[in-house]
Protein backbone atom coordinates (compact mmCIF):
# COMPACT_ATOMS: atom_id res chain seq x y z
CA UNK A 1 0.00 0.00 0.00
CA UNK A 2 0.82 3.36 -0.81
CA UNK A 3 2.21 5.32 2.42
CA UNK A 4 0.45 8.81 3.43
CA UNK A 5 2.59 11.76 2.54
CA UNK A 6 3.78 14.16 5.52
CA UNK A 7 0.66 17.18 6.08
CA UNK A 8 2.18 20.18 4.38
CA UNK A 9 2.41 23.04 6.18
CA UNK A 10 0.50 25.94 5.85
CA UNK A 11 1.39 28.96 3.84
CA UNK A 12 2.87 31.12 6.78
CA UNK A 13 2.30 34.78 6.76
CA UNK A 14 4.91 36.86 8.36
CA UNK A 15 5.84 36.53 12.19
CA UNK A 16 5.77 39.11 14.72
CA UNK A 17 8.96 40.46 15.23
CA UNK A 18 11.03 41.10 18.46
CA UNK A 19 10.88 44.26 20.24
CA UNK A 20 7.55 45.73 19.05
CA UNK A 21 6.98 49.12 20.47
CA UNK A 22 3.68 50.21 21.93
CA UNK A 23 3.49 52.84 19.77
CA UNK A 24 1.61 51.01 17.04
CA UNK A 25 -0.92 51.07 19.01
CA UNK A 26 -1.69 54.44 18.49
CA UNK A 27 -2.70 53.62 14.97
CA UNK A 28 -5.91 51.65 16.04
CA UNK A 29 -9.33 52.97 15.11
CA UNK A 30 -10.63 53.09 18.89
CA UNK A 31 -7.10 54.42 20.38
CA UNK A 32 -7.61 57.25 17.54
CA UNK A 33 -11.28 57.61 18.24
CA UNK A 34 -10.74 57.98 22.05
CA UNK A 35 -7.68 60.57 21.16
CA UNK A 36 -9.86 62.92 19.08
CA UNK A 37 -12.92 62.67 21.49
CA UNK A 38 -10.74 63.87 23.96
CA UNK A 39 -9.54 66.61 21.67
CA UNK A 40 -13.06 67.64 21.26
CA UNK A 41 -12.99 68.55 25.07
CA UNK A 42 -9.95 71.00 24.64
CA UNK A 43 -7.23 68.15 25.83
CA UNK A 44 -3.73 68.26 24.69
CA UNK A 45 -2.88 65.04 23.12
CA UNK A 46 0.31 65.11 23.75
CA UNK A 47 0.20 64.93 27.66
CA UNK A 48 -2.51 62.34 27.67
CA UNK A 49 -0.50 60.07 25.86
CA UNK A 50 2.41 60.70 28.61
CA UNK A 51 0.11 60.33 31.29
CA UNK A 52 -2.05 57.25 30.29
CA UNK A 53 -0.14 55.60 27.59
CA UNK A 54 2.41 52.86 28.67
CA UNK A 55 5.57 53.42 26.65
CA UNK A 56 6.67 49.98 26.20
CA UNK A 57 7.65 46.94 24.11
CA UNK A 58 5.12 44.30 23.24
CA UNK A 59 7.33 41.36 22.36
CA UNK A 60 10.57 40.18 23.80
CA UNK A 61 11.51 37.43 21.49
CA UNK A 62 9.51 36.69 18.10
CA UNK A 63 6.00 36.18 18.54
CA UNK A 64 6.10 36.07 22.49
CA UNK A 65 4.97 38.59 25.32
CA UNK A 66 7.62 40.81 26.83
CA UNK A 67 7.93 41.32 30.37
CA UNK A 68 6.83 44.92 30.48
CA UNK A 69 3.43 43.88 28.93
CA UNK A 70 2.93 40.87 31.57
CA UNK A 71 3.80 43.21 33.82
CA UNK A 72 0.72 45.60 32.92
CA UNK A 73 -1.58 43.24 34.45
CA UNK A 74 -1.42 42.15 37.84
CA UNK A 75 -0.83 38.87 39.07
CA UNK A 76 -1.97 37.31 35.81
CA UNK A 77 -5.55 37.96 37.01
CA UNK A 78 -6.12 40.39 34.21
CA UNK A 79 -6.06 43.41 36.46
CA UNK A 80 -5.02 46.73 34.67
CA UNK A 81 -1.83 47.52 37.13
CA UNK A 82 -0.76 50.33 35.33
CA UNK A 83 -1.63 53.98 37.17
CA UNK A 84 -1.52 57.45 35.51
CA UNK A 85 1.20 59.56 35.50
CA UNK A 86 -0.46 62.64 34.96
CA UNK A 87 2.56 65.49 35.75
CA UNK A 88 1.38 68.32 33.23
CA UNK A 89 -2.33 69.82 32.76
CA UNK A 90 -4.10 67.65 30.13
CA UNK A 91 -7.41 70.36 29.92
CA UNK A 92 -6.64 73.51 29.06
CA UNK A 93 -7.53 76.14 31.67
CA UNK A 94 -10.52 79.17 31.05
CA UNK A 95 -12.19 77.25 28.60
CA UNK A 96 -16.19 76.46 28.53
CA UNK A 97 -16.96 78.52 31.68
CA UNK A 98 -19.98 79.48 30.75
CA UNK A 99 -20.95 75.67 31.31
CA UNK A 100 -18.25 74.46 33.70
CA UNK A 101 -20.08 71.53 35.17
CA UNK A 102 -21.18 70.08 31.43
CA UNK A 103 -17.77 70.69 30.31
CA UNK A 104 -16.31 68.93 32.79
CA UNK A 105 -18.91 66.11 32.58
CA UNK A 106 -16.98 65.81 29.04
CA UNK A 107 -14.21 66.11 29.89
CA UNK A 108 -14.50 63.15 32.67
CA UNK A 109 -16.22 61.03 30.22
CA UNK A 110 -13.43 61.63 27.51
CA UNK A 111 -10.96 60.65 29.74
CA UNK A 112 -12.92 57.63 30.74
CA UNK A 113 -13.39 56.23 27.51
CA UNK A 114 -9.50 56.88 26.28
CA UNK A 115 -8.18 54.93 29.48
CA UNK A 116 -10.65 52.16 28.64
CA UNK A 117 -9.34 52.32 24.33
CA UNK A 118 -6.01 52.20 26.02
CA UNK A 119 -6.50 49.21 28.56
CA UNK A 120 -8.37 46.94 26.18
CA UNK A 121 -6.12 47.81 23.39
CA UNK A 122 -2.96 46.04 25.29
CA UNK A 123 -4.90 42.96 26.36
CA UNK A 124 -5.84 42.40 23.51
CA UNK A 125 -1.92 42.41 22.42
CA UNK A 126 -1.28 40.67 25.63
CA UNK A 127 -4.29 37.56 25.14
CA UNK A 128 -3.29 37.40 21.56
CA UNK A 129 0.53 36.92 22.27
CA UNK A 130 -0.46 34.29 25.22
CA UNK A 131 -2.63 32.38 22.65
CA UNK A 132 0.36 32.03 20.47
CA UNK A 133 2.87 30.76 22.71
CA UNK A 134 0.43 27.88 23.69
CA UNK A 135 -0.07 27.69 19.83
CA UNK A 136 3.68 27.24 19.49
CA UNK A 137 3.95 24.45 21.70
CA UNK A 138 1.06 22.49 20.74
CA UNK A 139 2.18 22.89 17.30
CA UNK A 140 5.88 21.52 18.33
CA UNK A 141 4.41 18.26 20.05
CA UNK A 142 1.56 17.42 17.40
CA UNK A 143 4.56 17.45 15.18
CA UNK A 144 6.39 15.06 16.78
CA UNK A 145 3.06 13.22 17.18
CA UNK A 146 3.00 13.62 13.38
CA UNK A 147 6.39 12.14 13.08
CA UNK A 148 5.98 9.08 15.24
CA UNK A 149 3.16 8.32 13.42
CA UNK A 150 4.06 8.38 10.01
CA UNK A 151 7.16 5.89 11.55
CA UNK A 152 4.79 3.55 12.91
CA UNK A 153 2.99 3.08 9.32
CA UNK A 154 6.51 2.70 7.84
CA UNK A 155 6.80 -0.19 10.59
CA UNK A 156 3.66 -1.56 9.80
CA UNK A 157 3.75 -1.56 6.32
CA UNK A 158 7.42 -2.92 6.25
CA UNK A 159 5.99 -6.16 8.86
CA UNK A 160 3.06 -6.81 5.93
CA UNK A 161 5.15 -7.01 3.15
CA UNK A 162 7.79 -9.55 5.07
CA UNK A 163 4.37 -11.48 6.32
CA UNK A 164 4.67 -10.87 9.75
CA UNK A 165 1.49 -9.01 10.18
CA UNK A 166 -1.80 -8.35 8.41
CA UNK A 167 -3.22 -5.40 6.40
CA UNK A 168 -5.59 -4.60 9.08
CA UNK A 169 -2.26 -3.21 11.27
CA UNK A 170 -1.33 -1.33 8.21
CA UNK A 171 -4.46 -0.19 8.02
CA UNK A 172 -5.18 1.14 11.92
CA UNK A 173 -1.50 2.77 11.30
CA UNK A 174 -2.79 4.44 8.61
CA UNK A 175 -5.64 5.97 10.11
CA UNK A 176 -4.19 7.05 13.62
CA UNK A 177 -1.54 8.78 10.91
CA UNK A 178 -4.17 10.73 8.67
CA UNK A 179 -5.63 11.63 12.11
CA UNK A 180 -2.16 12.87 14.02
CA UNK A 181 -1.87 15.13 10.40
CA UNK A 182 -6.03 16.48 10.52
CA UNK A 183 -5.19 17.77 13.97
CA UNK A 184 -1.59 19.29 13.11
CA UNK A 185 -3.10 21.07 10.02
CA UNK A 186 -6.05 22.24 12.67
CA UNK A 187 -3.33 23.96 14.53
CA UNK A 188 -1.51 25.53 11.48
CA UNK A 189 -4.82 27.00 10.26
CA UNK A 190 -5.21 28.45 14.17
CA UNK A 191 -2.06 29.45 14.28
CA UNK A 192 -2.36 31.49 11.15
CA UNK A 193 -5.96 33.27 12.63
CA UNK A 194 -3.72 33.96 15.45
CA UNK A 195 -0.86 35.91 13.17
CA UNK A 196 -4.14 37.87 11.66
CA UNK A 197 -5.83 38.75 14.29
CA UNK A 198 -2.18 40.21 16.02
CA UNK A 199 -1.72 41.86 12.80
CA UNK A 200 -5.30 43.60 13.73
CA UNK A 201 -4.75 44.60 17.71
CA UNK A 202 -1.60 45.79 17.02
CA UNK A 203 -3.07 48.54 14.77
CA UNK A 204 -2.52 46.96 11.32
CA UNK A 205 1.83 47.84 11.66
CA UNK A 206 4.00 46.10 13.93
CA UNK A 207 7.58 47.13 12.10
CA UNK A 208 8.25 50.78 13.58
CA UNK A 209 5.87 52.79 12.45
CA UNK A 210 5.86 56.53 12.72
CA UNK A 211 3.02 57.52 15.22
CA UNK A 212 0.20 59.88 14.18
CA UNK A 213 0.70 63.41 15.08
CA UNK A 214 0.02 64.10 19.04
CA UNK A 215 -2.17 66.75 18.03
CA UNK A 216 -2.71 69.73 21.27
CA UNK A 217 -5.20 71.52 22.33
Amino acid sequence: PALAEPAAPATALLAVPADVPSSVLLRRPDVRAAEHALQGATANIGAARAAFFPSITLTASVGTASNALSGLFEGGNGTWAFAPQIRLPIFDAGRNQANLRVAEVTRDTAVAQYEKAIQTAFREVSDALAERATLTERLQAQGSLVQATQRTLQLSDARFRLGADNYLAVLDAQRTLYAAQQAQITLQLAEQVNRVTLYKVLGGAWTDPTPPPAGGS
